[in-house]
């Protein structure tokens, strides 16, 4: 089989979700980038989860595929990950490798240990989740404390017109994912109602910090993070736009976790108001992946169909 036909082409968002689910076109050219990398005979596992084409490769390794269409993320992604080895309190993974082969980016990079927390949560006492949501909150902290040249490669280049660019088109992103008239109505009155900085300091943000992207060990006094993973989509900007995916994906309602989360990152007690909770709806409504729909499925139901109730349900801090 001549060489480039190893790995399907995935030059556009159609062409790459018509070959992500087949594993048959993908194993060849994962096969072969392996051997490339002096990897020849490792076992290859592939994860069921992610959006991109990941695979275990032997016991202590990670492959991560890019197709053409996502061929930058590669690039965000094992920069971050160089930035960050060694200065947060929880581990990430070491980067091994980096390329393109056959049109598509890859990183290799070091598989790091435990069990997802999204398995672990419900296992877990208030006590343990009380010491992972401390730990989470110092991990970010530490994260949004990074300062490294690959800042200035991150997007967006202008937080500002960033924030402008998804006020302006979030209604019909909300409309497109089949969110219904009476929610979508009340949108632009509460985004007027919210102030958002537009010229924060800008700090590293990984922006999907959700329990399937954390790993944890358990420990002689209960479990302790072993990982963060999956900084693909990190972008520069504001530090409580963070906090959208830990309140939804991790303390998902939960005021006690969230607020442990946001004093042990370093909030200040008198901070932790309903004008923060906006704040936070406001970033979850302009988020780039923001499907309101969804989480309205998923999350604590509000008393009342409104955007403030909404974050008093999903935010509230009291």
């Amino acid at each position: 089989m001549p060489a480039e036909t190893l790995l399907p082409a995935a030059d556009t968002v159609e062409r790459y979700d018509a070959v992500r689910s087949d594993e048959s076109l993908l194993l060849p050219g994962v096969t072969a980038l392996c051997d490339r990398l002096g990897l020849l005979g490792a076992t290859l596992e592939r994860f069921e989860d992610g959006s991109l084409p990941v695979y275990a490769v032997g016991g202590n390794q990670v492959l991560k595929l890019y197709p053409a269409v996502h061929r930058h993320e590669a690039d965000v992604e094992s920069g971050v990950l160089r930035a960050v080895e060694g200065r947060l309190p929880v581990p990430t993974p070491r980067v091994d490798a980096v390329g393109e082969f056959e049109g598509w980016g890859y990183v290799l990079m070091e598989r790091l240990r435990g069990e997802s927390l999204t398995s672990v949560w419900p296992r877990t006492s208030p006590r343990q989740r009380d010491r992972l949501a401390a730990e989470l909150g110092a991990a970010l902290a530490a994260l949004h404390a990074v300062e490294d040249p690959v800042l200035d490669r991150l997007e967006p280049a202008d937080w500002g017109r960033f924030l402008a660019e998804q006020r302006a088109g979030c209604v019909d992103r909300q409309r497109r994912a089949g969110l219904g008239a009476p929610w979508l109505e009340q949108i632009p009155a509460f985004l007027n109602a919210v102030p958002l900085d537009p010229s924060p300091r800008p700090v590293l943000l990984h922006t999907e910090v959700m329990s399937d992207h954390l790993l944890v060990t358990p420990t002689d006094d209960g479990w302790a993070l072993s990982g963060l993973f999956d900084f693909e989509p990190a972008m520069r900007g504001a530090n409580e736009y963070e906090f959208v995916a830990v309140g939804l994906f991790v303390a998902r309602g939960d005021a006690v976790v969230l607020r442990r989360v946001l004093t042990s990152y370093g909030f200040a007690a008198d901070a932790l108001d309903e004008e923060l909770s906006r704040r936070f709806l406001a970033y979850t409504l302009l988020h780039v992946y923001s499907n309101l729909p969804w989480y309205l499925r998923e999350m604590p139901k509000p008393p009342e169909s409104s955007l403030d109730a909404l974050a008093t349900a999903w935010w509230g801090l009291d």
